[in-house]
Parts: C-alpha cells; sequence; structure tokens
C-alpha cells in the first residue's frame, strides 16, 4: 500500500477517538481506532458514580448523533454518557478494535508511520491520531511525608463512592470541579475538608435562567484563542447552581489552606497544626496519556509539542482531547469535535501531498464545517 491508501491510525476509542474517526471517514481517510479498552467508550466507566456533566445535553453531543430524548437542559449523568458513546461508536462505519492497546509508535522514511500493539501487531499508517486522553495519567504532587503516611491516599480517578468513607476524616485536595462535587457528595458521610491553595471560585450555572454554555456559544467565549485561555486559566472557577457555595459558607465543606506535609498519621496544616486523618483524595488534575510515543521524540518532559493539536516535530501526527488544545471546551464531549475537524483536516491535506492549499477544502467536507472554519488556534 502507498500512504495514501494505508489507515490512519486512531489511538484511543474514546469521545475524541470517535469524533475522530467519524471526521476522517468524512474527507475519505481509512481510520482504525485502537482502543484499550473492552468497549469504545473511553475512561467514562471508571469515573466517580455520580459524576455528571456540567454541561446540558444540547450542548454535549459529539457531531452528528445528539443525545436521545429527555430535556435538553439536563446534566447527562456518567451512565448516560457511557451509553450515548457506546451509540455513536455503533452509528460508525469504521473499523474499531477494542482490547488492542498501542505500545509505540515509530516513524517510517516514507513519511508514514508503524504502529506497534501490546499483541505483537505492527500496523503500517499513513498517520496517527493521539487521542487517548489523560485519564490512564493522573497528576499527583509531591509532599513531604507522604511515604510514611499510613491512612488512604488516592486519586479522584480511583474514587468511586462515598460509602467507605462513611465516619471517617477526609481531606480533599483541589479547586476545580470534581474536587468540590466530591467534597460536597463526602461531606453528607464523613467529616470533609476541602484544602486548597486559593480560595475558591464560584462561577453561576445559569444566568438569567440560562445555563452557562448557552452564553458561551452565542458570545464566541466558547472559542477564545489558547493564547487567551492560559492567561484564564489562574481564574478557573468551580460551575455552581449555589449548592456548592453554600457548603462552604455554612461549613458542611470546611476550606483550608493546602497543607504542607503528611505525619504517619495525618496532615500539617499551614499554620502548624497537626491533624490526624484518615483519607486524603488528590483532584489534582491529569496530565496527556501518551507513553507509546516516548521513543518518537515528540513529548517534552511527557507534554506532546504541538500547536492547536497538530504535531510541530512530525508531520502526519496529530492530537486530540488535550486540555486547552484550541478552546476552553477542547477535552470535552462539547469541544473536542470541533478540534477534530481542525486536526483531520491538517492530516488528510498531509496525506494527499498538499498541506497548505489543500486545508480549506479538507475542513469545508467535514462535519461541524461551519462553525470551525476561521477559529483561532
Amino acid at each position: 500500500m502507498t500512504p495514501r491508501t494505508e489507515p490512519v491510525i486512531i489511538v484511543g476509542g474514546g469521545q475524541s477517538g470517535l469524533a475522530a474517526a467519524r471526521a476522517a471517514a468524512t474527507v475519505g481517510l481509512r481510520p482504525v481506532v485502537l482502543e484499550a479498552g473492552a468497549e469504545p467508550v473511553g475512561s467514562w466507566p471508571d469515573y466517580y458514580d455520580s459524576l455528571t456533566l456540567f454541561s446540558p445535553a444540547r450542548y454535549s453531543a459529539l457531531p452528528g448523533v445528539p443525545f436521545d430524548g429527555g430535556d435538553p437542559e439536563r446534566y447527562p449523568s456518567r451512565e448516560e454518557v457511557v451509553s450515548y458513546l457506546r451509540r455513536y461508536a455503533g452509528s460508525l462505519d469504521v473499523d474499531i478494535r477494542t482490547g488492542t492497546r498501542v505500545t509505540e509508535v515509530q516513524p517510517r522514511p516514507d513519511g508514514g508511520y508503524l504502529v506497534h500493539t501490546d499483541a505483537g501487531e505492527q500496523i503500517a499508517a499513513a498517520g496517527v491520531v493521539a487521542a487517548s486522553g489523560s485519564f490512564g495519567n493522573p497528576r499527583l504532587p509531591v509532599l513531604s511525608g507522604i511515604g510514611r503516611y499510613t491512612g488512604d491516599v488516592r486519586h479522584v480517578a480511583d474514587y468511586r463512592r462515598p460509602e467507605p468513607y462513611v465516619g471517617k476524616r477526609v481531606v480533599v485536595v483541589g479547586a476545580g470541579n470534581s474536587a468540590v462535587q466530591v467534597a460536597y457528595e463526602l461531606a453528607a458521610h464523613a467529616n470533609v475538608t476541602l484544602a486548597t491553595r486559593e480560595p475558591i471560585q464560584f462561577l453561576p450555572q445559569r444566568i438569567r435562567g440560562r445555563d452557562l454554555h448557552y452564553w458561551l456559544r452565542i458570545s464566541g467565549a466558547d472559542r477564545l484563542p489558547r493564547r487567551v485561555l492560559i492567561r484564564l486559566i489562574r481564574h478557573a472557577a468551580v460551575l455552581d447552581t449555589g449548592v456548592y457555595r453554600d457548603a462552604v459558607a455554612s461549613g458542611r465543606v470546611t476550606r483550608r489552606e493546602m497543607f504542607t506535609a503528611f505525619t504517619p498519621e495525618g496532615v500539617v496544616w499551614s499554620d502548624g497544626v497537626v491533624e490526624p486523618v484518615d483519607a486524603v483524595i488528590f483532584a489534582t488534575g491529569y496530565r496527556p496519556n501518551l507513553p507509546y510515543l516516548r521513543l518518537l521524540g515528540t513529548l517534552d518532559g511527557g507534554v506532546p509539542r504541538q500547536v492547536g493539536g497538530i504535531s510541530t516535530t512530525h508531520p502526519g501526527l496529530v492530537y486530540l482531547g488535550l486540555e486547552f488544545q484550541r478552546s476552553f471546551a477542547s477535552n470535552t464531549l462539547r469541544g473536542v469535535g470541533r478540534d477534530a475537524v481542525h486536526v483531520i483536516a491538517a492530516l488528510a491535506a498531509h496525506v494527499s501531498g498538499r498541506p497548505q492549499r489543500g486545508l480549506r477544502r479538507w475542513q469545508a467536507q467535514l462535519p461541524g464545517a461551519s462553525a470551525a472554519v476561521g477559529v483561532t488556534k
């Protein structure tokens, strides 16, 4: 086969991989999705049980397939998202291979790639879409004494439900949506402190009777350039209908400045107070999960060298689902479809041999292209 007829390998069969597969098929590429899990639903089955989307169903669908029935203003549950992704994958006429983990990607002299799997398979590819997300690479801070702590310490990626914490003293670390949501849930069963480095910023979920995402869409703020987003990251806020703010204000969830160290039985707070603690849950985010690219030389400290999802080191390699890749919503259900238009158009132009002149032609063929053309990187 020639590079034009070889498949485009999409690593990851979650929301990013499925959006990429649909876009690739639309412009005549031959996508092959390789998913390490048992089904093409990404990491959603592994999130905590009570997780709901922070955006309404009407704004949270991938291109081409809306959420089924019900109130379009509802916030879909974790299980609803899993069912939706199963249905989305079933709507695609593409090759999806589950139980297939990519172990390495090698460049070829002709400009293509050789993709290795854990089963020993080697697949020649015209291009690669790294859409493996970040859930498999949770970020844990390095804190003094953590190795001597005898209580339960875990990342929120390993938290499922509150019952194991009934009656316990729990510290949740983080100031984002997941940290606050988990702390609020635990507070009904345990004594909970939310440890943050700065005061929590709350953002109204609804403004003038409409969800925040309505205003983000009509104002264009949902697609602010990445350079603007980087300046705004420090002001990241927790979406709230009022219940989280009230929980902190009333003391149901206590907020304290981040502790400085662990002791064998607990933590040392910033004011020097030592307190016994049964469990610490870190909701401190994730890093890109790209171990299969380490030997390729495209990562800088584990972070891909890219602009707008397009590799700056290897032609024919693109990324999807990175946080703040091109917009505030890049790593979410509601935003990844727009980014898929951009990176797949670039990949199709590369495979065709017309990387500059062909870009807009490929964009015009993609689902959701009208919303993507002209969006700043």
